[in-house]
């Protein structure tokens, strides 16, 4: 037994784990965080508002996916983790506040609410965790997160194409530092030994976490629609979206998403699903973002031509969504649904002979695309039984 067990710290070796409340409750911030996102996007639709809004998704995302797996790897409810849990939601606050300034009058709140969370955190860890192995995964957690703190921090400082070109840098190091298990000098990698979590605990949250982001659906979608004259083509067009969130959900949940857990244990290199889940699962949620944005301009302008940009989002929503379940799907049975294929081609398709149709009819016609989805799952799933994850090779 190991120090960190002996205190409690850890889950390792207790069998099933499930969601703790205090886990519920820091999702709470995320909420406002991408609902703020969401509508960022919609009031900036370019290429800067869509790539900016593109940089903060995956900031947010950051800071919930590396505290999803620390809470994973750690009891949440113990002391030290809990006030490590309340320092991260008290950090995410600050960073949903700022976000419709980000790329303005507030980058560098932003930037220092992203950077001390990442790092306090770390600390935190570091403090608390009494066994050498622990201590030097916490290590490399903050050696990467000083090194991106760096043009996280200049880009809050600079404004323009400097700000963005620096934290688009800097998430890339986030990012790729993950991806290759935090190479850090003298300390190496972080074994493959270390990713083997508690499976059952770690699928509930990624399904958690993108049933929260349909919440921002509902939210955006209900907000607009509230803060607009009712007419019958508006009281139309929320319905449409109200559509679109109840069929991601089931696109989402259907097979691989109730299989994801199984997959994880099933799997020789479980700590590839855990690398590559945080991934498959951004494309995900940045769909459900992108719809949400679409929606809430569809349900205030029903009638109103569809621009180019428009049709990017209310369309390219449902194909980010797609192709990441499609990328998750592979991940759990090696193999790709034709139905998400197709559905990407039409959507490809639909969008410039969309362009001037009435927003309504764009909004319609993404949810169409997605009621073929799901309609296929279920005719596929009709007298079938449970398909198994692929065998590890």
């Amino acid at each position: 037994m190991t120090t960190d067990q002996a205190v409690g710290l850890t889950r390792e070796g207790e069998g099933p784990q499930r969601a703790t409340l205090l886990e519920l409750f820091l999702d709470l911030v995320f909420v406002a965080a991408l609902s703020l996102t969401s509508r960022t996007l919609a009031r900036s639709l370019d290429w800067a508002g869509t790539l900016q809004t593109a940089v903060l998704l995956m900031a947010i995302w950051w800071v919930w996916s590396v505290t999803a797996l620390v809470t994973d790897l750690y009891h949440a409810q113990r002391p030290p983790i809990f006030v490590m849990t309340l320092w991260v939601m008290l950090g995410t606050i600050l960073m949903a506040g700022s976000l419709p300034g980000a790329f303005s009058d507030h980058a560098l709140v932003f930037a220092v609410a992203y950077v001390a969370i990442h790092v306090g955190r770390g600390i935190f860890l570091a403090s608390a965790l009494h066994g050498r192995t622990a201590q030097l995964h916490a290590s490399r957690f903050i050696f990467w997160f000083v090194v991106s703190a760096v043009p996280w921090l200049t880009g809050g400082l600079l404004a323009g194409t400097a700000r963005g070109l620096l934290w688009a840098a800097a998430l890339a190091v986030d990012y790729g530092s993950a991806w290759l298990r935090y190479p850090t000098p003298r300390l190496g990698r972080v074994p493959t030994s270390q990713y083997r979590v508690a499976a059952d605990h770690l699928a509930e949250r990624y399904q958690q976490f993108f049933t929260l982001a349909l919440g921002d659906l509902i939210l955006i979608t209900t907000l607009a629609y509230a803060d607009t004259n009712v007419t019958a083509e508006r009281t139309a067009a929320l319905l449409v979206a109200f559509a679109a969130t109840v069929l991601l959900w089931q696109i989402y949940v259907h097979r691989a998403g109730a299989l994801l857990q199984a997959a994880i244990e099933s799997s020789r290199d479980p700590g590839g699903f855990v690398r590559s889940a945080p991934y498959t699962h951004l494309l995900m949620v940045a769909g459900v973002v992108a719809a949400a944005a679409g929606f809430e301009i569809v349900i205030a302008h029903p009638t109103d031509h569809t621009t180019p940009w428009l049709a990017g989002i209310i369309l390219g929503g449902p194909a980010l969504f797609l192709a990441g379940r499609a990328r998750f799907e592979y991940e759990v049975f090696s193999r790709v649904s034709p139905s998400r294929l197709v559905a990407l081609l039409v959507l490809a398709v639909a969008a410039p002979a969309l362009v001037l149709a009435p927003a309504l009819v764009a909004g319609l016609t993404a949810t169409l695309v997605l009621a073929g989805v799901a309609v296929s799952d279920a005719i596929r799933a009709h007298g079938k039984p449970p398909e198994p994850p692929a065998p590890a090779l």
